[in-house]
């Protein structure tokens, strides 16, 4: 039907259907916010929309109220875009990191009228400090900046050990500069004991051969390992010839031996020697009396040794002085005698009792 003439209308211009519908939208805003102006174009010479026969006419759309509500939706969908992604401020970082929310709050906080001073700067970031602060080694740190040379570790709540201006955790510290013990190689991060040119946990020095703890009394050394006393002498110390126990102290060396001074006594009496002086029988000390007991070299009359002059008879010795008659005490020097039941007589008095 494109090219008929609208009926009822005098004096109009031909009128397309496509002309009728884009008449029912309403006009775009140009870049510069003016509206287009194909309606009024329209409107100025006299184009109408077509009428049915027997209907009632259907008044046109307005262009006006169209555009208006088009207008308005557009409006609400610029505004909801600007509330969904607002433009960052200006002058405040983007990332929104910790640090940059500390800044925006010190920022308000100072704006406000409360001061806000920084605490130093982080010895590891080089960054200020407006939290926690850990002071340590001559810096301030960031808690989790302030960690373990070694092992990364957090050291803020802990204690830790320097080397050579580093922190470093206690676990990290033992095994790589600590000391080690002697016994079980292990670092020694507490008390230590020195010694034999090693270094030992208090615990582990004992003795190598019962494993006890050294007291008072100390240790001994041989061939750079440390005994107690009782079993170092058990080892090593030289034996007493008398009771054959170890020597730990004072000794007496006598007969090609060691004794302990209380071991070094006569052998019969039990006697210590005055002065010294002892009697060898035997390989075995003696007293002057036991000595010369065992030799036969005692005066049968007196009992005392006899150093000198002596008088054999009836298998005994005497003193010359002590070989008397046992029944008138006259001395036999003359050497005449009768025996009795083991006793001299002289010749009267024998005669005279047994006569």
């Amino acid at each position: 039907m494109f090219g008929a003439r609208t009926p009822g209308c005098q004096g109009g211009t031909p009128s397309s259907s496509t002309d009728e519908i884009l008449a029912q939208f309403p006009p775009l805003k140009s870049p510069d916010g003016v509206k287009r102006k194909e309606a009024a174009d329209e409107a100025e010479v006299g184009v109408s929309p077509p009428r049915s026969s027997g209907t009632p006419p259907v008044p046109p759309a307005s262009a006006t109220s169209a555009t208006q509500e088009l207008d308005k939706l557009m409006a609400s969908l610029s505004d909801f875009h600007l509330h969904r992604t607002p433009p960052p401020k200006k002058g405040v970082p983007e990332g929104g990191n910790l640090d940059s929310m500390l800044v925006l709050l010190q920022s308000d906080l100072s704006r406000q009228g409360v001061p806000t001073g920084a605490k130093g700067v982080c010895g590891s970031c080089q960054k200020p400090i407006a939290g926690k602060v850990v002071k340590a080694l001559g810096c301030a740190w960031h808690p989790e900046h302030f960690v373990c040379a070694r092992c990364g570790g957090e050291l803020g709540g802990g204690s830790f050990f320097e080397k050579d201006g580093a922190p470093y955790c206690p676990r990290d510290y033992g095994r790589l500069f600590s000391p080690r013990c002697a016994r079980c190689a292990q670092p020694i991060l507490d008390k230590m004991v020195t010694a034999l040119d090693k270094n030992w946990h208090p615990e582990h020095f004992c003795c190598v051969k019962c494993g006890q703890p050294f007291g008072e009394e100390g240790f001994l050394e041989k061939d750079g390992q440390q005994y107690c006393r009782q079993d170092f002498a058990e080892l090593f110390s030289s034996r007493c010839r008398g009771c054959g126990r170890p020597i730990l102290e004072g000794y007496i060396a006598a007969l090609e031996g060691l004794w302990h001074p209380e071991c070094f006594v006569c052998r019969e009496c039990f006697a210590p020697f005055v002065g010294g002086s002892f009697f060898e029988d035997g390989g075995h000390p003696y007293c002057e009396r036991h000595f010369h007991a065992r030799r036969g070299s005692l005066c049968r009359g007196c009992g005392e040794p006899i150093a000198g002059r002596c008088v054999t008879a009836m298998a005994q010795r005497f003193h010359p002085e002590h070989f008397v008659c046992a029944f008138c005490l006259r001395p036999l020097s003359k050497g005449t005698f009768q025996e009795q039941e083991g006793k001299p007589y002289c010749q009267p008095c024998f005669l005279r009792l047994f006569g």
